[in-house]
């Protein structure tokens, strides 16, 4: 039984913070399923599928027909503790099913915000997945309020259920538009009714959104991988600002919004997305491994091995070695049974995952004089300091000295990211993080290499990144430690 803490609201607090101290999120994955039996089980397994974007919790909300029922099971945990089993799939009745992986910034989370979140209203019932934020998701929570809006959770996403319930509009699609025009910033949405599945992107395609088929049913997930889970064919990704409306009849696109260049979070490639997903019609794992390859000609660096911090650090290692001519070994053991750190609600358990996490391959670093340490960045600086400071420990184990090299744009961590990306909460505690890299370490190269005009062009059109950061500090001889 799950207890929940009731908090009282304020809706003129500032700050980006929910009220239960859960900050807005931008890694969670959605997934939904219109026109099969097996609605409910497709929609676990795609979960299964996304897991890597969301750990805290997950749900599923089904939609049986034949009785008129919404089901919903939502709960603390991963994917295969709580919907794998036979008797919750059996309650989840129905031939049309959303699904939702949940991943917070911060701790003190509650069931009730626990997606996908539902509300009956004029309508009929309505159920809604979310991964993004909204920015202007506070001022938009406390002029309901104001006008008497009863809220039941603390998430940003019930912001949207709020409008579709206040709207003078008649159809569900017309006033899902009408919430649409009136939310800014990063969104993915799926949306169940009682007969039909709608989904969503931002006008400028932040959040992904990809749609399948699986024999005459269709899928919405937040990656290819999902599909791939399921079985189901890809079809094309949603485009930015495009809504999909999938009914018995079939599917229609609506483009609400005026055209403009999409603007998808370069993360996804970086780290969010999984490397056998195809984001941006581009595969992840080739796109990394481009990466590394271009750090090798950007930064060559004298050294016996390459060793990937894994498990998304791998692709960007094997880049760079096969361009620079240096062996790679699997210097750094992960533990598969904890899960991404990145993605854990508080700096503590992070900083004990990564100590649960990683090892040391003791007889690979033996007698090594150099080892770089290839790994994708994080924005969370601190946690980079935690593996730098593991990684130097492991000169206690044989390895003489260690690079710690970077392989994607540093800049992402200094320039604010307009809709509500980590990094633009967090802008001036990155700054700060930079000066204490500089201090720490020596030869620190943040933010300066450019690519020439002509090779920024090419590294563009073949997903590289643009700026590249190569940081290391050598450690003395194990034999002269005093």
């Amino acid at each position: 039984m799950t207890h929940e803490v009731m908090v009282e609201s304020d809706p003129g607090r500032s700050g980006w913070e929910d009220d239960d101290g859960d900050r807005l999120r931008e890694e969670c994955g959605v997934f939904g399923v219109f026109g099969h039996d097996d609605a409910s089980a497709l929609t676990a397994l795609g979960l299964h599928a996304l897991q890597h974007r969301g750990q805290e919790a997950c749900g599923i909300v089904s939609y049986e027909s034949e009785k008129r029922y919404f089901h919903s099971e939502r709960q603390f945990g991963l994917v295969g503790d709580n919907l794998n089993n036979a008797e919750v799939i059996h309650r989840l009745q129905g031939s049309m099913a959303i699904g939702h992986n949940r991943y917070s910034t911060a701790g003190g989370s509650l069931l009730r915000n626990v997606q996908p979140l539902y509300a009956d209203i004029d309508v009929g019932g309505v159920a809604l997945a979310h991964n993004g934020n909204l920015t202007n998701a506070r001022t938009l929570r406390r002029d309901l309020i104001s006008n008497g809006a009863i809220y039941q959770s603390t998430s940003d996403t019930e912001v949207i259920l709020h409008l579709l319930s206040r709207s003078p509009k008649k159809g569900v699609v017309e006033r899902f538009v009408e919430a649409l025009r009136q939310i800014e910033g990063a969104y993915a949405l799926v949306c169940l009714t009682n007969d039909m599945m709608i989904g969503a992107r931002d006008p400028i395609g932040i959040r992904p959104l990809v749609l399948g088929r699986l024999g005459t049913a269709y899928v919405l997930a937040s990656e290819t991988c999902a599909l791939d889970m399921v079985g189901a064919e890809f079809v094309r990704e949603i485009d930015n600002g495009e809504v999909v409306v999938i009914t018995d009849e079939g599917l229609t696109s609506h483009r609400p919004f005026p055209r403009r260049p999409a603007r998808p979070c370069i993360f996804e490639h970086i780290y969010f997305a999984r490397p056998d997903s195809v984001v941006g019609g581009q595969s992840v794992y080739d796109i990394r491994k481009r990466m590394g390859e271009e750090l090798a000609r950007e930064a060559p660096v004298e050294v016996d091995v390459v060793v990937p911090i894994p498990d998304s650090g791998v692709p960007a290692a094997l880049g760079y070695s096969r361009a620079s001519g240096v062996p790679f070994e699997l210097g750094i053991i992960r533990n598969h049974y904890v899960g991404r750190t990145f993605i854990e609600p508080e700096q503590r358990i992070r900083a004990l995952g990564v100590k649960l996490k990683h090892s040391a391959n003791r007889r690979r670093h033996r007698g090594q004089a150099h080892h770089p340490h290839r790994r994708q960045r994080r924005a969370r600086h601190h946690l980079a300091e935690d593996r730098a400071a593991d990684a130097r420990g492991r000169r206690h184990r044989g390895a003489h000295a260690h690079r710690l090299a970077a392989d994607h744009p540093p800049r992402l961590l200094r320039h604010r990211h307009a809709f509500g990306g980590r990094a633009d909460r967090r802008h001036a505690r990155h700054r700060g993080h930079a000066q204490v890299h500089r201090r720490r370490f020596t030869g620190l190269h943040f933010g300066r290499r450019h690519l020439p005009r002509g090779r920024l062009r090419d590294a563009q059109r073949q997903g590289a990144a643009v700026h590249r950061s190569l940081f290391h500090r050598r450690l003395p001889d194990p034999a002269h430690r005093p």
